[in-house]
């Protein structure tokens, strides 16, 4: 099994990365702030205005640390890797998949039973943990309604048919979300979900969780020789990692959403960790992005039961287990994809 490896995420403004030898130092105004062995890091992730030597460049490139390189926001900028690996003909047959309708389809239809199936578990545990009333009757109503989906999400139909199922479960599911959250209700309510820019605190928070699983689902692609930017539910667009949205839907739920809730409901982070811009676009502070990549660290350190798979394994390590389950699947070493489910 893969080992679970560290992400780096450097948020300091002005930070400058360099090489010395086979570590990673962080420098900040000419002080040498942290020195990392570069074996021990999966990918390093820099915010805003963080700088990085050319030899570091070259050091990550030969160790396969992937070097992501974000907006203040969270905005996906740049990625730097070393040569592609795994073996041609796999990504060969990935191209040959997502050009047929029905093989894509087959992929897509996976992927989006674990998101409804997931999505519908994060709306029971929220019903079983709350007294019986209103609440925890609209919460029961959409999750019958998932189920539902569930069922017409096993019969064999286009790509289309499955994008209109995957919108209908997803306007159920955050109809419901604003029930989710049970503390500081005046700062992080839900009304509806938006993206780009996010336009309350809480789907800011979501943005950002999200950006973080996009950047690890890309990275586990990769590592099994996949291509993220093919996809089978996303198509493909320029500069989007179609197929790391495709597997980080099965995550959103389980991973990125309970996570933002868990942040909000124990008070770990604050409304006035949040600011709104000129363009009425909602930003969190420095100081609670910080708390948010903490969180999200520990949270890939524990350990579930990987339904497929029946063995332990890291939240950290599961998008790898995917990754490599989608590989096996197409060279055909399995007769079907079996996608994260969680209980």
């Amino acid at each position: 099994m893969k080992k679970l490896l560290n992400t780096l995420y450097v948020t300091t403004q002005g930070a400058y990365l360099s090489r010395e030898g086979e570590t990673v130092l962080v420098r900040v105004e000419k002080e040498t702030k942290l020195r990392v062995p570069v074996h021990t890091l999966g990918s390093i992730v820099c915010f805003g205005r963080v700088s990085v030597s050319p030899p570091l460049m070259g050091l990550c490139g030969e160790t396969g640390v992937a070097i992501s390189f974000l907006s203040e926001r969270g905005r996906f900028l740049a990625r730097v890797q070393g040569p592609v690996s795994g073996n041609v003909l796999l990504r060969r047959e990935q191209y040959r998949r997502a050009d047929s309708e029905r093989a894509s389809s087959e992929i897509a239809r996976s992927v989006l039973v674990a998101k409804v199936a997931n999505c519908r578990t994060v709306l029971l545990r929220a019903a079983r943990e709350r007294e019986a009333g209103e609440t925890t009757e609209r919460l029961g109503l959409a999750a019958g309604h998932h189920a539902r989906i569930m069922k017409k999400l096993g019969r064999e139909v286009s790509l289309d048919t499955l994008r209109g199922m995957e919108g209908e479960a997803a306007r159920i599911y955050f109809d419901v979300f604003d029930h989710l959250v049970l503390k500081q209700k005046d700062d992080f309510f839900f009304k509806q979900r938006s993206r780009r820019p996010p336009l309350d605190k809480l789907n800011a928070l979501l943005s950002f969780i999200y950006m973080l699983l996009t950047h690890d689902a890309a990275s586990a692609l990769e590592g099994v020789g996949l291509d993220p930017a093919v996809g089978f539910l996303h198509r493909d667009r320029p500069g989007r990692p179609g197929l790391a949205l495709d597997i980080m839907e099965e995550f959103r739920p389980f991973l990125a959403d309970r996570l933002a809730l868990s942040l909000v409901n124990r008070q770990q982070i604050k409304g006035k960790g949040f600011c709104r811009t000129e363009t009425g676009a909602v930003e969190m502070d420095d100081k609670t992005r910080k708390e948010v990549l903490v969180s999200y660290q520990r949270r890939k350190q524990e350990e579930v039961e990987h339904p497929f798979l029946e063995e332990k394994v890291s939240v950290g390590l599961l998008l790898h287990c995917q990754a490599m389950l989608l590989a096996r699947y197409l060279r055909g070493d399995l007769d079907a994809y079996p996608p994260f489910i969680t209980k």
